[in-house]
């Protein structure tokens, strides 16, 4: 099989891009790709797992203990013979200094090799020195070939050549062009989704050809080869659970899309069915026993998510009368009295007594923690602090002083920089999101909720 971990020396050197054009390269190509990203980003994934045709997982050292990715990683490998993995900003980039949760660390871990995405864009000859540093700062990491990106020319392409070969060993797999077919639009929370790019599939294919011209993919193969990783002792998950089953509405469309796919699975074991709707384009809640909204880009499609009353006034009544329901972001937001971003403003569903206003610059980024208080409505998990993250540009505003908080935030923003979490009946919405860990099993916990509550 062959096993990559695809990194850089900084962000925005084109990783995703690369990562995206050589997945669906190598599925054209007869191969099973098996995609991972680091961290606990959900666009990156869309696109990894549109471009591999399988879901993409993600491999986060912060909400995840290391037996966890390691099982993670075993069981979603099985099948491909091609694991690629995405890292997050630079190859030894992370917020512990030791970097124990780099890149690198990641590679290590796992016993990957590395191929660099190098940003070219104004650098000749200094790209030895930048890549010498990089791949020696760690010498336990295998580098197995670089790939320079956003080359400008012929003559660009031979004056980088020249210089890794005369100062460094590392050999070069590849040279792109600066090309728009590798570039993925952006918008303020990052990448566009591959559901709202104009030509989703079509940006997919022509990534993948570009880099089927440009970079030496049976040389990429050759150096990536390993005989195989042994797994690691597994990480059984918790068995489904003999109660009954529930059904909780789930929103799922361009407007709402930030889920893992390991929490999805974890519903179906807690025992519950999880039925989608579209909250731009149907027009009744389906009849459920919970309601779930997680993250996306409501901003987006302010004056459709207003236009849609019937479907507000489902979700508003089912609230009201007490139907157990979890918002995270910009589920939060969706559930405000009104949506605010640049002159574009409607008005939403209303239970909860604040208007959201999308700010220019992030006001929740990062990882977060956060500690439950006596007004949290799920299940007790002891007071245990937990692992989340946040990335939100939106506040919001007349919140009233009264306000139920479920949770207190220990590490980010949350809501107003203290607490996050706001409980009205059996809702709790808020901006942090969560992923369905050993430390925290919020899956679990909301399905119990919604079993009590039924």
């Amino acid at each position: 099989m062959n096993y990559l971990l695809i990194s850089a020396a900084g962000k925005s050197s084109g990783k995703t891009a690369v990562s995206v054009g050589l997945a669906a390269a190598l599925c054209r190509r007869g191969m099973k790709v098996a995609p991972f990203k680091k961290g606990p980003d959900y666009i990156d994934p869309m696109w990894l797992s549109q471009a591999a045709g399988r879901t993409c997982w993600n491999l986060d050292f912060f909400t995840m203990e290391s037996d966890e990715i390691n099982a993670c990683f075993d069981q979603a490998r099985q099948g491909a013979d091609v694991v690629l993995v995405e890292g997050t900003k630079g190859l030894h980039d992370g917020v512990d200094v030791n970097g124990k949760d780099s890149n690198a660390a990641l590679a290590h871990q796992l016993g990957l090799p590395v191929v660099l995405v190098l940003d070219a864009r104004g650098i000749t000859r200094g790209i030895a020195p930048l890549l010498q540093g990089t791949a020696s700062f760690d010498t336990t990491i295998q580098i197995a070939g670089v790939i320079l990106n956003f080359v400008a020319g012929e003559r660009h392409e031979k004056k980088l050549r020249a210089a890794l070969s005369r100062y460094t060993d590392i050999p070069v797999l590849g040279a792109i062009r600066r090309d728009p077919g590798m570039v993925i639009g952006e918008r303020h929370l990052g990448l566009v989704t591959v559901s709202e790019h104009m030509y989703g599939q079509a940006q997919i294919d022509r990534m993948a050809q570009l880099v089927e011209q440009q970079v030496d993919i049976p040389e990429l193969l050759r150096r990536t080869v390993i005989t195989d990783i042994s797994p690691r002792p597994a990480v059984t998950p918790s068995p489904a659970q003999l109660t009954a089953k529930v059904r909780i509405a789930i929103a799922k469309d361009a407007a709402f899309g930030f889920y893992y796919p390991d929490d999805l699975a974890a519903f179906g074991r807690a025992g519950a069915e999880l039925v989608p709707f579209d909250t731009l384009n149907h027009a009744r809640l389906p009849a459920v026993d919970g309601l779930f909204i997680g993250g996306g880009f409501p901003e987006s499609f302010i004056s459709t998510l207003a236009a849609n009353q019937t479907l507000q006034r489902d979700i508003r009544d089912f609230i009201k009368n007490g139907g157990p329901s979890y918002a995270e972001c910009g589920g939060l937001m969706y559930l405000c009295r009104s949506l605010r971003w640049h002159e574009d403003y409607g008005e939403m569903v209303g239970v909860i007594p604040a208007d959201a206003v999308i700010e220019k610059k992030p006001v929740g980024r990062g990882y977060a923690r956060f500690q439950p208080r006596e007004a949290h409505p799920w299940p007790s998990i002891n007071g245990d602090e937990c692992p989340a993250h946040e990335f939100h540009y939106a506040q919001l505003l007349s919140l009233p002083g009264n306000t139920r908080w479920a949770s207190s935030v220990t590490r980010g923003h949350g809501i107003d920089g203290k607490h996050d979490g706001i409980v009205y009946r059996n809702l709790l919405a808020g901006f942090l999101h969560q992923r369905h860990v050993a430390a925290n099993p919020w899956v679990d916990r909301f399905v119990d909720f919604v079993r009590h509550c039924s």
